[in-house]
């Protein structure tokens, strides 16, 4: 099989720095479905939920804050910053310049928001994998951060959840785990979308799996192992977007991944995880605790619909990096939990 649709840089490049950022509060599952079906459990133990003094560009602040300290460099090094969500304070004001300006990083830099429902953050990460790696600049930014919201009763409201994570690109001789190789795969698939003027996102139900999330993750994974000579048994660590617990663990066993391979990046029964940042924080979580020598698999997935696919092998710069910033453990035990009245209030539910 040719190698006609693996993506790879022209300079070998990699992760040189990556930080996370969960907000404290938590809503379990059992609140949500005693307001909504009178008792029982959902799909998770609980969601991280934003606070009131919180949108996605602090999220995306805190998580990039924690990137550039495991980078180790200054912020104005930065050629490009680019923010990938779904739900920005402005319809019309870019997140990442708010970002770039305190970090420090302007105002000589690239600065865009990307779009692509949850896959919003790893498509930002390809962008800045480009750029450095065409050499028009030796370091970029890549975000995914949300404070996704579900239509109250809705299934979404038990894992349509608030956080972020932020990835500096850099030279593979300066990374902690450097891409072999990466790979898209996209159709348009009508799983999941919101018309303007709607306040809550609308789903397909049990459409957003099988046609959707498992055709797409699926052939990127798989497409992407097959061009680089690779099976499941190469990797130490496999990640795969989390709308929930099942839908990672079931195309991984697909695939032919263990449970081991997944747990310690699948973050779904702990925080919620629908949000643009899902799959880039389960990185982040394997980063904590890789060692060098590791290969991870990571597969996004976004609706309308699309997944990308990346190969990443950690260097022995992890060990000196890992303790830089607050890990990913860290932001999920600093927890306090909420009601459902509080969560209304504080993610704006009540419309006057």
């Amino acid at each position: 099989m040719s190698s006609q649709h693996l993506m790879q840089p022209e300079r070998a490049v990699g992760i040189i720095g990556y930080g996370s950022y969960i907000p404290m509060y938590r809503l379990s599952s059992t609140e949500v479905a005693r307001v909504w079906s009178g008792g029982g459990r959902g799909p998770i133990k609980e969601k991280a939920v934003a606070g009131l003094d919180e949108d996605t560009v602090t999220i995306a602040m805190e998580a990039a804050r924690n990137a550039v300290a495991r980078a180790e460099i200054q912020a104005d090094a930065l050629r490009a910053i680019w923010v990938g969500s779904e739900s920005p304070p402005y319809a019309v004001k870019p997140a990442s310049t708010l970002v770039a300006e305190a970090l420090g990083a302007t105002p000589y830099l690239l600065a865009a928001d990307f779009e692509f429902a949850c896959k919003a953050g790893s498509e930002a990460l390809q962008a800045a994998l480009g750029l450095v790696g065409s050499r028009m600049g030796d370091y970029a930014m890549a975000i995914g951060a949300d404070t996704a919201q579900g239509r109250p009763g809705d299934d979404l409201e038990y894992t349509a959840s608030s956080g972020g994570s932020a990835f500096v690109v850099g030279p593979a001789d300066l990374a902690v785990a450097t891409l072999l190789g990466s790979l898209s795969y996209a159709t348009d698939t009508p799983d999941f979308w919101r018309r303007a003027y709607q306040h809550y996102p609308r789903h397909g139900g049990r459409f957003t799996g099988e046609p959707a999330y498992f055709h797409h993750t699926q052939s990127a994974a798989s497409r992407l192992m097959e061009e680089l000579g690779m099976d499941p048994d190469d990797f130490e660590f496999a990640i795969f977007h989390q709308p929930n617990v099942k839908f990672p663990s079931r195309a991984a066993r697909r695939l032919g991944f263990t449970a081991e391979q997944i747990d310690t990046g699948l973050l779904s029964n702990l925080i919620g995880n629908t949000y643009a940042g899902a799959s880039l924080t389960g990185l982040s979580a394997v980063l904590d605790v890789a060692k060098p020598g590791d290969r991870i698999l990571l597969v996004s997935f976004g609706s309308g619909a699309g997944s990308d696919a990346f190969v990443w092998e950690v260097t022995e710069r992890i060990t000196s990096r890992q303790d830089k910033a607050p890990r990913v453990t860290d932001y999920i035990r600093r927890r306090t939990e909420i009601d459902y009245a509080l969560y209304v209030r504080y993610r704006g539910k009540l419309k006057t």
